[in-house]
């Protein structure tokens, strides 16, 4: 029988998501006004906020921008915040937006150049405790003085890179033959265990990754978007913010290096899963025919990439122009240089971070919702009522906690203000307000990693093409991200404890 017109708009509704999960986005639409109308728009801001954290946990069921963005148009519409609140959220954030659109397509001319360097990495390097510990340090070391969603970029083209190879060849193909990584049906039966401990074995190196941009981040006045407007509030350069956060951030620094062994050593949730047998031969394979087969005019082009790839370094570290603009100068300067001249080959770097700027603009949405309903004010004038020796831990949990719910950038925002507000009025001294201003910057980059939406690279990474392909779900990156939200989050607080 035919199906009704009603059938089929609800099959075209969120076209393949689960019924289960398009119902209850339904109900999401059909219940917020009412508890707008009946509790108002302080629950509803709350509840609202939930259930955009559920839209993001179901992410490989759906991708969020579409029930999320219909999330954010109905808050418009009831009037819980308005197109300007928006448009000044997307605004105070337009530096983020250029990074995503120019310097993750910028990544992407470089992959030749990085597949290359990880892949004589991973083959050198058996130790799995080792390879983990390198790419905790070296995400670090790197978001310390270039950006999280730059590094996070890197490893998520690395990550997707190696993992094509190796569907490729167990798929039957050549590594020069076209595939779909996404389609597991020419993956037999005896290849089917190694294909899901591979996967695993990547899930491990990317949150190894993902953590070591947050433990990086914190430390210095370019690691986060807020720390550069925390040091402008406080007065702080370079050298100075780094010393301020030392007492706070090397601590957890060295901690988080300790979880990162110890996870892999014991095989907590989900880590020490090691890279297959067969999918190192596979990587010995392509490494040897691809050295064997290069010509000249490709050595040339990696050459200029790994050219171009230091002045990205030297750039970033020395903020020579927003990151977004550096972005687009290393899109220029990689494509000029190697022979990239048509439009049609450059559309493809940009098909990555565009679905994601998107998201990030309707996240802006849920922000103004936070920002014009107070949301958060009931906690900050409950932590101005303690004394103030317990406001600095209490401030660094506060931060954390609003932090994975929402977004640190906001978090950190309002919070400096406040306490600025308070120096300003004569309320706090200025040694306390440095004291306060540790533990905002250090709350909002440390605990924040218990959740995806806490931070942008973790959501980068979860609303990338490779999540997907390597299972990394929103609940198992909480799972995974577990241990070094406990261990991290409890030496920094005993860090403001003891050491501020």
């Amino acid at each position: 029988m035919p199906r009704s017109i009603s059938q089929s708009m609800l099959d075209n509704f969120l076209g393949h998501a689960g019924r289960w999960y398009k119902l209850t986005i339904l109900a999401f639409l059909l219940l917020n006004p009412v508890v707008l109308w009946a509790m108002g728009p302080f629950v509803a801001g709350w509840l609202l906020v939930a259930e955009f954290i559920f839209c993001l946990a179901m992410a490989l069921k759906c991708y969020p921008l579409q029930p999320g963005g219909l999330l954010a148009i109905e808050a418009v519409l009831l009037g819980m915040t308005s197109p300007a609140t928006v448009y000044h959220e997307t605004e105070t954030n337009f530096a983020v937006i250029l990074l995503l659109i120019f310097m993750v397509a910028g990544i992407f001319f470089l992959k030749d150049l990085l597949l290359y360097i990880f892949t004589k990495i991973l083959i050198r390097i058996e130790s799995k405790m080792m390879l983990s510990l390198m790419f905790c340090l070296v995400s670090a070391v790197l978001s310390a003085f270039l950006d999280a969603l730059t590094v996070t970029a890197v490893i998520i083209t690395v990550a997707a890179g190696l993992y094509a190879v190796y569907h490729k060849v167990t798929s039957g193909k050549g590594f020069d033959e076209d595939h779909d990584h996404a389609d597991d049906t020419g993956i037999g039966h005896e290849t089917r265990d190694d294909l899901d401990q591979f996967r695993a074995f990547l899930r491990n190196l990317m949150m190894h990754g993902a953590v070591g941009t947050a433990l990086g981040g914190v430390c210095t006045l370019v690691g986060e978007p807020q720390n550069l407007l925390i040091g402008q509030i406080a007065g702080w350069e370079f050298g100075e913010f780094f010393v301020r956060m030392a007492p706070v951030s090397l601590p957890v620094l060295a901690v988080g290096l300790l979880t990162c062994l110890a996870v892999e050593k014991f095989s907590v949730l989900g880590y020490g899963a090691r890279m297959p047998v067969a999918a190192r031969r596979i990587l010995e394979e392509f490494d040897r025919i691809e050295d064997a087969k290069r010509t000249s005019a490709q050595t040339a082009a990696l050459i200029m990439q790994a050219m171009v790839a230091v002045f990205l370094i030297v750039a970033l570290a020395f903020h020579w122009a927003e990151v977004g603009l550096i972005g687009l100068t290393v899109i220029v300067l990689a494509t000029a240089m190697t022979g990239i001249i048509q439009e049609h080959q450059l559309g493809h770097a940009f098909s990555e971070a565009l679905p994601f700027t998107a998201l990030l603009v309707v996240f802006f949405a849920i922000v103004g919702v936070i920002h014009d309903q107070h949301l958060f004010q009931p906690v900050i004038d409950y932590v101005f009522t303690l004394d103030q020796q317990a406001q600095v831990p209490v401030f660094f949990m506060a931060n954390g906690l609003l932090s994975a719910i929402s977004d640190n950038v906001f978090v950190a925002t309002v919070y400096i203000n406040e306490v600025n507000a308070a120096l300003n009025a004569g309320e706090i001294t200025r040694e306390h307000f440095e004291q306060l201003t540790v533990a905002i910057n250090t709350g909002t980059n440390i605990p924040s990693v218990a959740t995806p939406n806490g931070q942008a690279a973790f959501l980068f990474l979860l609303t990338s093409a490779l999540a997907p392909l390597i299972r990394l779900s929103y609940g198992r990156m909480v799972l995974l991200a577990l241990p070094y939200t406990l261990t991290m989050t409890i030496s920094g607080l005993l860090a403001t404890i003891f050491l501020l």
